[in-house]
């Protein structure tokens, strides 16, 4: 099979180095790819956001599946384009992946289908919101209802911080059109999660639970990032609690988008707060996690690709996995998630026995590799614990240890 996926970034390389494992496969092409990427596909100068050139493709190379990495071609309707055309993409329609497009719309959409999550209000009035602030008072959250790289949440302390950024989002238009509407959100305590599931329509296969660290700095300290690390499976998720997250919550969605015209094929994922009352939605995303993705399909013992081709014809893939744990760090450019350098060279990494190397941004430049994002790597490793698999994936990192260049949270998996 000729097999297209389309992206640049960490989560798209760790679906290619699974799907290079298939034999199935006879070409594998990234569409643009990254500087690690290039390894193991052939990558293609086409924008994710490129749908004619990606249709165009897909067409002149006759592909039999293309895979959809990041969010921003799915609310361009790519999944739409693709099957008008009677091309095979793993991909929800820009109706399906409005639960990630619009909080407030996914917000609603919970509500409506009675699926666990925390009470909010949505707002376009900067003065209004305020009110709600001073009624509701905090720790409280401000999100920009739109997509914001993973960026636009501020889970504010103080009512202080929470008042800013209305400002930040309604008035000085911080997230662009992503904040013209914010949704205001109760703050949930308690340990997040990530849990993503195959899907087609009613059907929903979940996989192994993950959980990510979203702040820049050790100790949870600093700004929130699009994640720097992240480990699966997580012991504190018990069995119970993944029964009642996939009947209640996933399963719950994919019946309610069926119910609303919006039949759902490709990755579900839930950002989940265990909480007293038990896991509450955080977010939704319409497409594999990153990091999440990194330590999750390393985890899975089946044939991606015949996954994603059971999956859409309606059979059980009867996912399997392994009985090991998988850790992985980000390493980022310094100043992220703010401003950072780009062209900067990579020092050379040599991952040993079960560690790996997965490049998000990332570009060949000559003959070196040089960062091209804010998330330049994910050095990750397998191992029977946790704790194993963290040592190995730190062990692989000590030459990047005093790098004047990047950085890295030195307490991932803890």
């Amino acid at each position: 099979m000729n097999i297209l996926v389309v992206g640049r970034g960490g989560r798209e390389h760790s679906m290619i180095m699974s799907l290079a494992l298939s034999e199935t496969i006879e070409s594998l092409y990234a569409a643009p790819g990254n500087g690690g990427i290039a390894s193991q596909a052939n990558c293609v100068p086409i924008s994710e956001t490129d749908i004619d050139g990606l249709l165009a493709f897909a067409k002149e190379k006759a592909i039999d599946l293309t895979i959809i990495g990041p969010e921003n071609p799915l609310l361009l309707g790519i999944a739409n384009r693709f099957q008008d055309e009677n091309l095979a993409i793993f991909a929800p329609t820009k109706e399906a992946a409005l639960l990630e497009g619009s909080k407030s719309y996914a917000k609603a959409f919970m509500q409506k289908h009675g699926i666990p999550t925390a009470d909010y209000a949505s707002f376009t009035n900067a003065d209004q919101a305020k009110k709600y602030i001073e009624k509701k008072g905090a720790p409280i959250v401000v999100k920009a209802d739109g997509l914001a790289s993973g960026k636009g949440v501020i889970v504010a302390e103080t009512k202080v911080e929470a008042l800013s950024a209305i400002d930040d989002m309604l008035v000085t238009k911080t997230f662009d059109e992503a904040g013209t509407t914010i949704v205001i959100e109760e703050f949930l305590a308690g340990k997040e999660f990530s849990l993503m599931a195959f899907v087609h329509e009613n059907n929903v296969y979940p996989m192994v639970p993950a959980r990510d660290h979203k702040r820049a700095y050790d100790n949870d300290e600093g700004p929130n990032t699009g994640g720097m690390g992240a480990f699966a499976p997580v012991p504190d998720v018990t069995e119970d609690l993944l029964a009642f997250a996939t009947t209640e919550i996933l399963q719950k969605t994919a019946d309610g988008l069926m119910k609303e015209g919006r039949p759902f094929t490709g990755i579900l994922y839930a950002g989940l707060m265990m909480t007293d009352d038990g896991p509450r939605v955080i977010e939704f995303n319409t497409r594999f996690g990153d990091p999440e993705t990194q330590v999750v399909l390393p985890l899975l013992k089946n044939d991606l690709l015949q996954v994603f081709i059971d999956v859409m014809e309606g059979v059980n893939p009867k996912l399997q996995w392994e009985d090991s744990a998988c850790v992985g760090v980000v390493v980022a450019s310094i100043g992220y998630p703010a401003g950072y350098q780009k062209g900067v060279e990579i020092p050379e990494l040599k991952p040993e026995g079960s560690s790996f190397t997965v490049h998000a941004g990332t570009k060949k430049l000559r003959t070196a590799l040089v960062s091209d994002g804010g998330r330049v790597l994910l050095v990750g490793a397998k191992g029977s614990s946790l704790g194993e698999a963290t040592n190995l994936a730190y062990r692989t990192l000590l030459p990047m240890k005093d790098s004047q260049a990047f950085f890295y949270r030195k307490d991932i998996g803890e």
